[in-house]
């Protein structure tokens, strides 16, 4: 297992922090996913750029 630190926060960020938790999560696993979906996020906003800049992008509600 890897190991562990302290990141200082404020009670407010910890507690909204839990809220975005499942049963079992540790703050560690909530961190996690979220930055996954950040992360997926990200690539699908870039590629849809990339799209629009070469002019293959056709948005359904063009269709």
């Amino acid at each position: 297992m890897s190991q562990t630190t302290t990141i200082p926060t404020t009670k407010a960020v910890r507690d909204r922090l839990k809220s975005y938790g499942q049963k079992g999560e540790t703050y560690s696993d909530i961190l996690e996913r979220l930055m996954d979906m950040a992360d997926k996020d990200e690539f699908m906003d870039r590629m849809y750029r990339r799209l629009e800049e070469k002019d293959q992008f056709v948005s359904l509600d063009e269709i």
